[in-house]
């Protein structure tokens, strides 16, 4: 049995958790166009004949600017030291900078084998996609470059493979019905904060937080909270029209998780300054 840990490393909004979903053949993580969606340290599993691939999906490298930044932070630099192989993701669509090659500096600078995924290639002419592979191979000394798409699942499966081929023989870490190392209440409060990030502008996506108050048999409440009152005002939106489509856009993936259908129950709260509360982010499992 081939089973291990690789850690997925790259620079924010780079496509680093909807390639662990395809990847894992299921949602495990949010995504979003906003840059720092991912928080946590999450594991996604992806089982098969003879594998299992736990997959870390990090949030990106980044400059902190406060303590939760300082924390997503050092989330990442803890995370490699009890790793089989690194995953780095690159976007095709954008050029390969000094962003990525600092990326770069630290995964080569691991001494674990090293995969490079071009992700973002769909739409893109083969011309470009071949420059842009160069482009990278000039990052370090890996093991493989794959150009992929996440969202169409091209390469994907080729990916896979030869991330199974780097993991040591040794026992499997999930159970084979466990996808994820994140609990229940985590995954619902996620799909909120997904929702409302995508339907929110400018500062606000940032001080989002959910906490899950409630999963019961006909209901589902989970307070949504920001740090200001106007953050609040934009989020309640007009006679409530903001939250209500929050919700209903999350209700139908939270129905999917809970196993039966809802009342999904949102309630806006002002949390000041909580970006900024070690208690808070400890609670977060920051």
């Amino acid at each position: 049995m081939k089973s291990g840990l690789v850690a997925v490393a790259g620079r924010p909004n780079v496509g680093k958790s909807t390639l662990v979903n395809a990847l894992c053949g299921e949602k495990i993580a949010i995504t979003s166009d906003v840059p720092n969606t991912t928080r946590r340290r999450l594991f996604g599993v992806a089982n098969g004949p003879g594998f299992q691939l736990a997959l870390v999906d990090l949030p990106g490298f980044q400059r902190p600017l406060d303590p939760l930044t300082e924390k997503m932070q050092q989330t990442v630099d803890a995370s490699f030291s009890d790793v089989d192989a690194v995953l780095l993701v690159v976007d095709a669509r954008a050029r390969i900078g000094a962003g990525d090659r600092f990326v770069a500096s630290r995964v080569f600078g691991l001494e674990k084998p090293v995969v490079i995924a071009l992700n973002k290639i769909d739409r893109l002419k083969r011309g470009h996609v071949f420059s842009q592979m160069q482009a990278a191979s000039q990052l370090g000394d890996f093991h493989a470059l794959h150009p992929v798409s996440a969202v169409t699942k091209d390469g994907v499966e080729e990916l896979r493979g030869d991330l199974v081929f780097l993991l040591p023989e040794g026992p499997v870490y999930f159970p084979d019905e466990q996808k994820t190392n994140l609990t229940l209440e985590e995954r619902v409060g996620e799909v909120i904060r997904e929702k409302a990030l995508r339907l929110t502008r400018e500062e606000v996506p940032h001080a989002i937080m959910v906490e899950v108050d409630e999963i019961g048999e006909k209901i589902v409440r989970a307070l949504v909270c920001v740090e200001t009152e106007s953050q609040k005002g934009i989020l309640v939106g007009k006679k409530g029209a903001m939250v209500r489509e929050i919700g209903t856009r999350a209700r139908p993936e939270v129905e999917a998780l809970v196993g039966h259908s809802v009342f999904l129950e949102l309630v806006v709260k002002v949390r000041p300054k909580w970006r900024r509360d070690p208690k808070m982010l400890e609670r977060l499992g920051l």
